[in-house]
């Protein structure tokens, strides 16, 4: 029954995400938590810097900031697929994932440099779809580079995304290698231009090398998972994978455009898991950005499954889950 309410395509549907996300939301404003002293909130990159200095520091501005940008979010996820309709449904089903999966862990819910960041790997994966099938050299990549750069001038870890930019081209152009050259100029004038001011009003070129690598590669601060939470990662992370399957089985049933993008999702995806596994830095904040083709590939499977019940159980699960991590999380 649940299901079936947010498949639809009306008004109504958007009301309730609405409601969900202000629900989800409004207990960083009830229950305000201290920053977690992550690396980057401890030394912040210049961008993110900027924001905490604007707003002061004031917990319920952040949190109201951070609220709106996830909202500016959700919308971009649903008009990715409409605008590229590789789902081939129009659904707010991916908005609506997102913005559960943002309820996960609770003290992210506060103003964070990978929410702002996840905002320009949004953008920068919708230029990166431009390209395709764009005659003579598409300058949309250099725009993806410059975007992912910047969005790293937030969160430092973002930088990485740029290989989706190189995968973009691969994917789509075959491989040009003066498009490639063009991306990863785009990836290299945020820096310039940064390195440039530094330069101009007489601030440390060297602290801010140094703060870029503290941010890349320092330890940050052990999560404690509490163990609903971990239940409850277990039960997602299971029904990610079996979307992940349905939706390789039926690739070669796609047209090449959608297949192209799924592609690139898998690779958010993946690089997504490197990251967080690989390097000391990286911690819980990554959902943020992880969330963003799971929402694709669960819509995916909840819009195409043929059987009724279980996926209504599913779904009605992963709602339960959200609902008691908030819960335990204000008690």
């Amino acid at each position: 029954m649940l299901l079936r309410i947010f498949k639809g395509t009306g008004p109504g549907v958007i009301f309730l995400i609405i409601v969900i996300l202000i629900a989800i939301w409004v207990s960083a404003i009830l229950n305000q938590r201290l920053h977690p002293r992550f690396i980057y909130e401890t030394d912040p990159m210049p961008l993110y810097g900027l924001i905490k200095l604007m707003i002061n520091n004031n917990h319920n501005l952040g949190v109201i900031l951070s609220f709106l940008i996830v909202s500016v979010m959700a919308f971009l996820i649903v008009n990715f697929n409409t605008t590229v309709f590789f789902i081939n449904e129009r659904t707010f089903l991916p908005a609506l994932f997102y913005v559960l999966f943002g309820g996960f862990f609770p003290d992210q819910q506060l103003l964070n440099p990978v929410i702002p960041a996840s905002i320009f790997l949004m953008l920068a994966m919708i230029r990166i779809m431009d390209g395709y099938h764009k005659p003579g050299t598409a300058y949309s990549y250099f725009d993806a580079g410059i975007l992912i750069s910047t969005g790293s001038l937030f969160y430092a870890n973002l930088i990485w995304f740029g290989l989706l930019v190189i995968i973009g081209i691969v994917l789509l152009r075959t491989g040009n290698l003066k498009e490639i050259l063009i991306s990863i100029s785009g990836l290299l004038t945020p820096y310039l231009i940064t390195f440039g001011l530094y330069y101009v009003i007489g601030k440390d070129v060297g602290a801010l090398i140094k703060l870029l690598g503290d941010n890349l590669f320092t330890r940050s601060t052990y999560y404690p998972f509490p163990r609903l939470t971990i239940v409850a990662l277990i039960f997602s992370g299971s029904l990610i994978l079996v979307s992940i399957i349905q939706l390789i089985r039926h690739m070669n049933t796609k047209k090449i455009k959608s297949r192209k993008t799924f592609s690139l999702m898998i690779w958010v995806l993946l690089i997504s898991i490197i990251v967080y596994f690989a390097l000391p830095s990286v911690s819980v904040e990554i959902v943020w950005l992880t969330s963003i083709p799971v929402s694709y590939f669960l819509t995916h499977y909840f819009v195409f499954v043929k059987k009724k019940l279980v996926p209504e159980i599913l779904f009605s699960l992963l709602f339960v889950f959200i609902l008691c991590i908030q819960i335990w999380y204000l008690g």
